[in-house]
């Protein structure tokens, strides 16, 4: 490095990449300069420039001080290798101009600490790091010891977790050959354990979410859904709120699209079954469903996800952010997976409630071309990622299709098929997979379906499966008798044993 080379440095003033100290006795400060570099986009730390004025003075440079710069070097965390030019000053003879170069923060690299304190540049301005920003990158440099869903549940047992979600995941995952099918018969415990959801024996803030009955510690597992008037929030139509880990949210959001979207149902001419598909594909909506679930920034307690519904488009929110890889345009693109809470989207994947990771987006956008619905758009507008459907316009459905809007009152559609049966919606359809011929109670109906928000259940399940003709009272008189039980109707068994579609019959049961 010459003396031009420094006049071509210093010719832009200081500035984000470049701090200018007329002398090591400002070696301090130049330190934290130096590891507000290293924090942000690197620059030079140059000694014997007067930043008033851009006067090049040099000083003297003896061993003392040689050994001064070393051991305020040394007082960065983790250590850096730099290189110090030491760059004589032609008209000040002995006189030298001391120049360092710092690279910059990278993604997951640890955040460096001068004397234990972080310092990043804003613009040219050298400040203490928040705690917000530090805790981040060291969330990004070591995921496993810092991360939220590895954290240790405080007042979590393993008995407060839901057997039924947990064994029913392990189903699924053996009958998709993710799981080996000795898992079957193994103690939950162990399995948790393989899935990293436990911490010494006891859950972790990852398997509360995902499977706990005991979330009155968490009040971020919260799901805020919203039918709106119009385009805008002034008035609503319908407003929710469901709590619960993420199976409960995931049956409680599925079930509000049911409520408020328009459903559609055709006869296919090749086997002359009833085809029924939401306006928006329904395997869009809860593949978007999942990754806002199982992306989102769960250690943000004070936030909830939501679902807003407006007359033009429909809006799945998340508290969280992009990977730094991935940007709301080049999400349409194929690209790797970079999931935020990586344990959670492992035992998700493993009982196949989500795909090949990095697939998501991409399965949500054929899903609507193959339905001929536009193409979802993601944004993030600074705390909350949002994917947004656009409602089809009211046009002609298509020939020999009957649409109409879902209501949560009971209803009945008659449409001439085969067996004269049908089912209204999918939560129908999966009451009808797990009932059976004998008589039982709501509540032990509920429980087959890995439900336990019995409220949700009457609603969304059995009430609509009385109204299509797919269960039947134990006593039908008295609607509400203190031991009334249900059971499948004929029908129902009949449909279930004989005209499920393959697809339907190994679709994910909750």
């Amino acid at each position: 490095m010459t003396i031009d080379d420094i006049k071509a440095l210093i010719a832009a003033d200081e500035s984000r990449t470049l701090e200018l100290k007329k002398t090591t006795g400002e070696l301090k400060d130049g330190m934290h300069s130096a590891c507000a570099f290293l924090n942000t986009d690197g620059g030079w730390l140059i000694f014997g420039v007067a930043p008033t004025g851009l006067k090049i003075l040099g000083q003297q440079v003896t061993d003392t001080t040689k050994r001064e710069i070393a051991q305020a070097v040394a007082g960065l965390e983790p250590a850096v290798d730099v290189k110090i030019h030491y760059v004589d000053v032609p008209d000040r003879p002995g006189n030298k101009v001391i120049a360092m170069h710092f690279d910059g923060w990278v993604w997951g690299e640890r955040p460096h600490t001068f004397h234990g304190c972080p310092y990043y540049k804003v613009e040219s301005t050298t400040k203490v790091m928040p705690h917000e920003m530090y805790d981040e990158r060291i969330r990004a440099h070591q995921p496993q010891m810092y991360a939220w869903e590895r954290q240790m549940a405080d007042g979590v047992t393993l008995a407060d977790l839901n057997e039924k979600h947990i064994r029913g995941c392990i189903r699924l995952g053996v009958e998709g050959g993710r799981i080996p099918a000795s898992a079957m018969s193994a103690p939950i415990g162990d399995t948790l354990a393989k899935w990293n959801l436990l911490k010494n024996g006891n859950p972790t803030n990852g398997a509360v979410m995902l499977f706990s009955n005991n979330i009155d510690e968490y009040p971020q597992f919260r799901l805020r859904m919203a039918r709106f008037l119009g385009t805008d929030k002034n008035e609503f139509i319908d407003n929710q709120r469901a709590e619960g880990n993420f199976f409960d949210l995931l049956d409680a959001g599925m079930a509000f699209f049911f409520k408020h979207l328009n459903l559609s149902g055709k006869i296919t001419t090749h086997s002359l079954q009833r085809e029924e598909r939401l306006e928006v594909p329904y395997h869009a909506l809860r593949e978007a469903l999942i990754n806002s679930l199982c992306h989102r920034q769960w250690e943000k307690h004070n936030l909830t996800g939501s679902i807003a519904i407006y007359d033009d488009r429909i809006e799945i929110a998340n508290p969280g952010i992009f990977p730094p890889q991935i940007s709301p345009e080049s999400i349409k693109e194929p690209h790797e997976s970079y999931p935020y809470n990586l344990k959670i989207a492992e035992a998700l994947y493993k009982s196949t409630y989500l795909e090949s990771w990095g697939s998501g987006a991409k399965r949500i956008m054929d899903a609507c071309r193959e339905q001929g619905v536009e193409e979802p758009t993601w944004r993030w507008d600074g705390g909350f990622v949002i994917v947004t459907f656009k409602r089809p316009r009211k046009a002609s459905p298509v020939q020999g299709a009957n649409t109409q809007p879902v209501s949560s009152k009971q209803h009945t559609t008659t449409i001439p098929v085969l067996h004269q049966f049908h089912t209204s919606s999918i939560p129908v359809q999966t009451l009808i997979e797990n009932g059976t011929d004998e008589f039982m109670t709501a509540l032990e109906l509920a429980n087959l379906c890995c439900l336990k928000n019995i409220r949700h259940f009457r609603k969304f399940y059995l009430n609509p499966a009385l109204a299509d003709g797919a269960i039947e009272r134990l006593y039908p008189d008295t609607p509400n008798h203190p031991q009334q039980k249900y059971r499948l109707t004929e029908a129902a068994k009949e449909w279930k044993n004989n005209k499920i579609p393959k697809k339907l019959k190994n679709s994910p049961k909750k």
